[in-house]
């Protein structure tokens, strides 16, 4: 025989100074109570009765619901008894309160209390939060990627060939364009002092050795960082809100190699190439404006940037590349995987991922000046 559904959460008032509590105080019992709760007249400066004999079941939800209205009932300086209850019920009800009164304790301050100095104190602690969390995931892939070197065929090399053409290849003009429009504006900005001193070829060590060694590389790096890193980081975000990544650890499929280790390998082969390819179309961009403003004729141009150009400085720019696309990728792929919620904190990550990975990326080029000024290159 099918047992008998308790009856949902209910409440009576007798009297002004008494109530009764019956059927199923649960998430299941609880949901028309709330309402009857926010109507009913209690009085001040009295002494209450609360009888719960008439519950029939009882869970965290409706110890929850009783408490704010036993709570509600004392903020109006009544005597309020509880009585009746089953001792697993009561039991739970004081563990629940207990919660509430830690809950108050712990509730950030308001007003007056908020000063500088708090906001500075949880940002920093958020900061820190973040780091650590940071350099653990960092260990977290390179743990993944020793498990795939000692085991190739773990790699997956249909993702790494879709990253290579969507954060590579398709990236190709926008790199090309803005690439080819920076050469033009350091050409630009380079040749009135350049035309004043007669020292019009000398725009050739200009261009090349800012563009090869500094911009390009950079300029690059910035685009990749908006382009693919936020793709990163909202592709990764979407899949953690509607719970796929918990589907794959379900399934034994592990995120990290399938989502993270492809993307990283990818930009680090795609990077350096764009750099090669914003390389010649920024000197490209050059060329056309020492021709335009300074009168050195492309001839001239090539002749003066096999001479006066290394392959150092050619070098130190394309060595930096594979450095940005870590960075890039591995902060895109560990901000998606801290979205939680909804769809607002998808954005907040990848905005998130954006501005880190752009920061990064100019920290690390300071810190490869820096090294390879000591270092004499």
């Amino acid at each position: 025989m099918k047992p008998l559904s308790p009856q949902p959460a209910a409440i009576a008032q007798p009297t002004p100074r008494e109530f009764i509590l019956s059927g199923a105080w649960t998430a299941l019992g609880i949901g028309r109570i709330q309402p009857r709760l926010d109507a009913m007249s209690t009085p001040s400066q009295a002494e209450l009765v609360v009888d719960g004999a008439g519950i029939e079941a009882f869970d965290t939800a409706g110890a929850w619901i009783l408490q704010k209205f036993l709570a509600r009932l004392g903020d109006q300086e009544n005597v309020v008894q509880a009585r009746n209850l089953r001792p697993e019920f009561a039991r739970l009800l004081e563990v629940v309160a207990h919660v509430a009164d830690q809950a108050d304790l712990h509730t950030p301050a308001t007003g007056h209390s908020q000063t500088v100095l708090a906001h500075i104190g949880r940002s920093a602690a958020a900061a820190l939060e973040q780091t650590v969390a940071l350099f653990s995931f960092v260990g977290a892939t390179a743990i993944a990627f020793g498990g795939c070197m000692a085991h190739p065929a773990r790699f997956r090399w249909r993702p790494i060939l879709f990253n290579i053409r969507s954060a590579g290849f398709n990236a190709l003009p926008i790199v090309g364009l803005l690439s080819f429009l920076l050469g033009i504006v350091v050409a630009y900005q380079g040749a009135d002092q350049l035309r004043r001193y007669g020292a019009n070829i000398f725009v050739v060590d200009l261009v090349g050795l800012s563009m090869l060694r500094e911009f390009a590389p950079l300029i690059t790096a910035i685009i990749i960082a908006g382009r693919s890193g936020s793709a990163y980081a909202a592709q990764i975000g979407t899949m953690s809100v509607t719970e796929e990544i918990d589907a794959m650890r379900t399934l034994g499929i592990a995120p990290l190699e399938l989502l993270v280790l492809p993307k990283i390998i990818a930009l680090v082969i795609a990077l350096p190439l764009l750099t090669v390819f914003a390389d010649v179309l920024g000197v490209f961009g050059g060329m056309i404006m020492a021709r335009a403003q300074l009168g050195v004729e492309f001839g001239e141009f090539l002749q003066r940037f096999a001479k006066s150009i290394s392959i150092t400085a050619y070098m130190v720019g394309i060595g930096k590349a594979p450095a940005f696309a870590a960075i890039i990728a591995v902060v895109g792929c560990f901000q998606g995987f801290r979205t939680k919620g909804g769809a607002d904190s998808v954005g907040r990550q990848t905005t998130r991922s954006v501005v880190q990975s752009i920061f990064l990326v100019i920290v690390a080029d300071a810190l490869f000046s820096i090294a390879f000024s000591a270092l004499g290159i």
